[in-house]
């Protein structure tokens, strides 16, 4: 009889589920998800921009090589440099929203993304450089 009773608590007993609490601060994730879209924006109007400028640059007429290969680099390098800081940018607020609503998940994210959009800059800032010498070397 012992054993009925305690099996009939158990089954009467409540049951509380914890559910997911609110993040501490809510302006975070809305802000975070303007940054984003912010930064992506920016991006895309970046690239554009520079594709713009390469094919006014080719419209022009006859190019030189060496001026064409200078102007390219540049282009190449400014281009790269810019989608490293997007991305660079996109990592931090990824951190920044992780720190704020204490998600691991979020915050190993975000510094994936900002240490990629770092190496990305310093691909941008050490190999263009270089391949630029062996182009025009190449001439």
């Amino acid at each position: 009889m012992e054993n009925v009773t305690k099996v009939n608590e158990i089954e009467n007993a409540e049951i509380t589920v914890c559910e997911n609490e609110k993040p501490k601060h809510g302006w975070l994730t809305k802000g975070g998800k303007f940054a984003k879209k912010a930064v992506m924006m920016a991006t895309i109007a970046s690239c554009m921009a520079m594709a713009g400028g390469i094919q006014a640059h080719a419209a022009g007429g006859v190019v030189d090589t060496s001026s064409f290969i200078t102007t390219s680099c540049t282009v190449l390098k400014s281009v790269i440099s810019l989608i490293g800081g997007g991305v660079s940018l996109w990592g931090i607020v990824n951190l920044l929203e992780g720190y704020g609503n204490d998600n691991a998940g979020a915050k190993s994210q975000g510094m994936k993304q900002l240490m990629a959009g770092l190496g990305l800059i310093l691909l941008a800032i050490v190999l263009v450089p270089v391949l630029q010498n062996m182009m025009t070397g190449a001439v």
